[in-house]
């Protein structure tokens, strides 16, 4: 297993090995082959993939906020957010451009480089779409990156966003495809799949994973990675989603998933997507530090931080702080090149990056 070295700014992380080419052919098999290797000796794999890929003292740091909540058509069966669900969130206009650049400000200014927008719509309308368009515009001309999720979109909608000058694109899976049916009825698991190729046709990069713990089987959970592993692309960042159970909506109530298990997903979507971030999304705030540890260990290099994650509650930054100085870690710093473009984290630099979205709660 390759050595943990210490690394100039901007030097390139990466092992020769990393540079083998990804694969997208997974079967199912294989992926439940992996989730039920011996615990150790899953992580003892999954730990060596990430050496090869990154420096495993490092961890992305995200913020994310919430410009617009509530009153989303979806019935996703997790999400407080849906207007059909009592849950006690109001929703909210979506906030002036020049209060969204206050908040992109402030971001920048305490070391984001990325920042994200988002809107709690099934899908935009084409007459969103240059409001939208008007913020990325001025976000970008701060000299951040850009971020949006905005639920479904068209070909041209992203080719417009993208014209905007919009870096990254939210869009989650969720689930299996087949047990997608039993979360969510207002669309389809290929309407999810639709988007991510007009954001990948459009020249943006993605952001896609999904959410474990709504009474998926194992096997259904190795579907969720299969899917994701199998894209044309694998995302840039994929955020994997613990359940966190809220009154009112129809989860409320499942039994909770075994943490050794969601360590596992953890681990088998790190050897499945190398060069991808992985990041543990909701649900950390009723995470131990020990279990936080293991998904480190196994793996997952980018978290959401702050207090508050859309409608649920996030570790605090103090906590977040105490335990990245308990464990060795440290937010990964910006690298910027010769051009003056923040770097990728998967080829010697590293973003920290600030989200304001509107996601489900417990999909981001």
């Amino acid at each position: 297993m390759p050595a943990v070295r210490n690394h100039a700014p901007g030097q390139d992380l990466r092992d020769p090995a990393s540079s083998a080419p990804l694969r997208h052919d997974w079967r199912r098999e294989e992926v439940l082959a992996l989730l039920a290797l011996p615990f150790t000796e899953l992580l003892f794999r999954a730990a060596g993939v990430h050496r090869q890929h990154f420096d495993p003292t490092e961890v992305q740091v995200s913020t994310l906020l919430s410009v617009k909540t509530g009153g989303c058509p979806e019935d996703c069966g997790y999400c407080p957010q849906a207007a059909r669900y009592h849950t006690g969130v109001d929703a909210t206009k979506l906030m002036a451009t020049e209060d969204v650049l206050e908040k992109a400000r402030q971001a920048k200014a305490a070391g984001a480089s990325r920042f994200c927008m988002g809107a709690a719509w099934r899908s935009p309308k084409d007459r969103d779409i240059p409001k939208v368009a008007a913020m990325i515009r001025e976000v970008k001309a701060l000299g951040l990156e850009t971020c949006a999720t905005l639920g479904m979109l068209s070909g041209h909608q992203a080719d417009a966003l993208k014209a905007a000058g919009l870096d990254y694109y939210n869009h989650n899976l969720d689930t299996a495809p087949e047990f997608y049916g039993e979360v969510i009825h207002t669309r389809e698991f290929q309407d999810r799949l639709d988007t991510l190729s007009h954001v990948r046709d459009a020249g943006m990069k993605t952001c896609c994973g999904g959410i474990v713990g709504m009474g998926e089987s194992r096997e259904q959970r190795a579907g969720l990675l299969q899917a994701l592993a199998t894209l044309p692309a694998h995302p840039d960042s994929v955020p994997i989603n613990r359940l966190v159970q809220v009154e009112g909506t129809p989860l409320a109530g499942t039994a909770e998933l075994d943490p050794f298990e969601f360590v596992r997903t953890i681990a088998v979507a790190r050897i499945l997507m190398p060069r991808s971030m992985v990041r543990l999304s909701a649900g950390r705030e009723s995470m131990s530090d020990e279990l936080q540890a293991l998904c480190f260990a196994a793996g997952a290099n980018s978290i959401f931080y702050g207090e508050k994650l859309l409608t649920t509650g996030n570790p605090d930054t103090e906590r977040d702080l105490a335990l990245f100085a308990r464990l060795g870690l440290r937010p990964m710093a910006v690298a910027v090149d010769a051009a003056g473009h923040d770097g990728d984290a998967r080829h010697g630099g590293a973003t920290v990056h600030a989200a304001i979205t509107v996601l489900p709660a417990h999909a981001a």
